[in-house]
């Protein structure tokens, strides 16, 4: 008896993983080749692919992901949207994405995406020319995850180093290793091993597809900026956000959550004019808690967002409201 491969729309967004160097040795000057494979390329390269799923290669661009922001995340979005929508047998999806961002992109679609299927945003370490690389093993064991049945209603999720993360909670750590990927509070969810997709454990805060942010017909997001702390900061960096048009202002502020006096003052006269300010912290873990002072000062607390992690949901936040108190509540559910 043969088990039905399931249908896996593979979205190629460039990155390490799509990336061809000089030599099998080279694993750091490879971006300056120029040389990124679209993603029926990268497929081509690893066609092992087609052994653990009928793949569905969907072109989008091929760039390093500092190239990526929140109109590339709206363009990505509509894209998982019709696909879904012209092709309802598709079981999962996943995204090639370089790892500077991933963890960006893959929250936003973790709060903004309205799709039933897995979201899977995958990249490597090392290119897929170089000398073990990770982009095959890393693909392969995406698409096994998008397209098991145990991934639905894990919210979206990355993959890479056999380890299954939750877009909420990973982020990068390292500049180089294969293990850079980590969720500092809670760690991962489960493994993407030879013989199974198994979890272990399932988010509980509320993500995709059950949220109230519908950014459908948007062509750009509200600007969040984020400020970060160090010793003797001033308020210069807010002060131009502000006049820069910023609608809400992240500060990643000491730990476990606070400012020094010029940056506070700054932070008090963003909020006299309307911007929402949210208290993150630098220190890469932990709680931010909403305890009387930050309240004081109209700041929300980011509870364990890390600041990048907190200006995508302060973003998506403002296109529903500018309420502070519905802004805690968005920051205490999600």
């Amino acid at each position: 008896m043969t088990t039905q491969r399931p249908r896996v729309a593979v979205i190629g967004t460039g990155g390490t993983m799509s990336s061809v160097g000089r030599h099998p040795l080279d694993l750091i000057e490879y971006p300056d080749t120029g040389i990124k494979l679209q993603v029926d390329e990268l497929i081509e390269r690893f066609p092992i692919v087609h052994e653990v799923a009928d793949v569905v290669p969907i072109r989008f661009q091929a760039v390093g992901s500092t190239q990526i922001g929140p109109k590339d995340w709206l363009d990505l979005l509509k894209i998982i949207h019709d696909a879904a929508a012209q092709d309802p047998a598709i079981d999962g999806f996943v995204v090639t994405h370089g790892t500077a961002t991933t963890e960006e992109t893959a929250w936003f679609l973790g709060l903004a995406a309205k799709v039933e299927q897995p979201i899977v945003v995958v990249g490597a370490q090392r290119p897929s020319s170089g000398l073990g690389t990770d982009a095959g093993i890393n693909l392969v064991n995406a698409i096994r995850t998008a397209g098991s049945p145990a991934a639905r209603g894990m919210g979206a999720l990355v993959v890479l180093n056999d380890e299954i993360q939750s877009a909420r909670e990973v982020t990068k750590t390292s500049t180089l290793r294969q293990q850079t990927f980590r969720s500092p509070d809670f760690g991962i969810l489960g493994h993407a091993d030879a013989d199974a997709v198994a979890f272990y454990r399932k988010p509980l805060r509320r993500h995709m597809p059950d949220t109230e942010f519908d950014v459908a017909g948007l062509d750009a997001l509200p600007r969040v900026d984020i400020a970060y702390a160090y010793a003797g900061v001033d308020g210069v960096a807010v002060d131009a956000y502000v006049a820069a048009g910023a609608k809400g202002i992240v500060t990643a502020g000491f730990a476990p959550g606070s400012t020094s006096p010029a940056e506070t003052d700054a932070l008090d006269r963003a909020v006299a004019a309307g911007v929402v300010v949210v208290q993150s912290t630098r220190a890469g873990s932990g709680r931010v808690t909403q305890r009387a002072n930050l309240s004081s000062h109209g700041f929300v607390a980011a509870d364990n967002l890390n600041p990048q992690k907190a200006r995508i949901l302060l973003m998506l936040a403002l296109t529903v409201t500018q309420d502070r108190k519905e802004i805690e509540r968005i920051f205490a559910t999600y």
